[in-house]
């Protein structure tokens, strides 16, 4: 016979032939079931997202909606809110200028519009000193660390130190220096010049500029070690090819450096802007603003209509136009000036 076996069914494969293994059948992919997909992203959606946006919707949307109800009512706090007299937008009127009615419009211009326009008129000299000084200051700083010299790490954390102190403590530490007869006080003496006569907080002229200068101390660490996390992600490299070149070091710091860790400056811009306007504490701890308000911020202000003078309705509105003004800004400043970095990180991922 030849190497074919026959059979009544025909021709069976040659010899050393391999069959087929009952797994090697190529299979039908299988599809998931769009309904079932749905249904597990949408678990997966509530698993992760879930507890974030309940915390979110509790701490946050629900003390903005609550208190601009509250803003449109008389209301002392005290009493139950049913009782409260609905006033509408009169509260509002009367932190910009001095409510509708004229018979009481000068009373309320002195009690309520006066002095929320100096809280008003502090929060954005704050703001805008904290970009002037601070900024040009922190990075100043910043470059000079970012060289190496006996020490560099022990002088980091000295300047990064008054930033993880509480402000309760630096605030009492402050206070202390700055009584009249503090320390601050007896350096003055000693170098032949007069202290404030009322106090270096409680002056009218130096009272705004003391604190100023203690919030530049405690916060210019936090921009110091921002510009540091942004420099060290700065080639070598190119450091080393300005020099090359013949850049001074003030020039690698200018052409090179500085343009580098834009995207690391424009943070701190933003976050500065927000904190600014939203400053509470640290003046809280200075004497609640000053006893006549000469350094108050609308947070500080918001407080002490709201709480210590039971007036809840105006201090709602307060919150609320403190609340638009930093959602106006921020909005404003994503738009306009983080637009360029979002979008060139968008365009890297693409790429990616």
């Amino acid at each position: 016979m030849t190497t074919l076996e026959t059979s009544g069914n025909g021709t069976v494969p040659a010899v050393g032939a391999a069959a087929p293994a009952a797994g090697d059948a190529p299979g039908t992919p299988v599809t998931p079931h769009p309904r079932r997909a749905r249904l597990r992203m949408a678990g997966e959606l509530a698993l992760f997202l879930g507890p974030a946006l309940a915390l979110f919707l509790t701490f946050v949307v629900y003390p903005v909606v609550s208190a601009a109800r509250y803003s449109l009512y008389q209301w002392n706090g005290v009493e139950q809110f049913s009782d409260a007299t609905f006033i509408g937008f009169e509260n509002y009127a009367r932190a910009l200028f001095g409510g509708t009615d004229p018979a009481t419009k000068s009373a309320f211009t002195t009690a309520y519009t006066e002095p929320f326009q100096a809280a008003f008129t502090h929060t954005i000299g704050i703001l805008v000193l904290s970009l002037l000084i601070q900024l040009p200051l922190g990075l100043l700083i910043a470059l000079v660390l970012n060289r190496r010299f006996p020490g560099r790490s022990a002088v980091r954390v000295i300047m990064f130190a008054p930033y993880v102190l509480s402000e309760v403590i630096a605030g009492t530490m402050w206070l202390i220096i700055f009584d009249p007869n503090g320390v601050a006080t007896e350096l003055m003496h000693s170098v032949g010049l007069d202290a404030p006569a009322g106090g270096w907080l409680e002056d009218q002229t130096w009272g705004f500029w003391t604190v100023f200068f203690i919030i530049t101390w405690k916060y210019i660490g936090l921009a110091v070690i921002l510009f540091l996390a942004g420099l060290s992600g700065v080639p070598q490299e190119l450091q080393d090819a300005a020099a090359i070149d013949g850049a001074s070091w003030w020039q690698t710091q200018w052409r090179v450096n500085i343009p580098l860790i834009g995207p690391t400056i424009r943070i701190w811009v933003f976050l500065s802007l927000i904190g600014s306007i939203q400053l509470f504490d640290m003046v809280w701890v200075l004497n609640q603003g000053g006893t006549t308000g000469q350094y108050s911020t609308i947070a500080t202000y918001m407080m002490q209509i709201g709480f210590f003078r039971s007036d809840w309705g105006f201090g709602s509105a307060v919150a609320v136009i403190m609340f638009m003004l930093s959602f106006a800004v921020a909005i404003f400043y994503m738009l306009v000036v983080l637009r360029r970095d979002n979008t060139d990180r968008v365009k890297k991922v693409r790429r990616a």
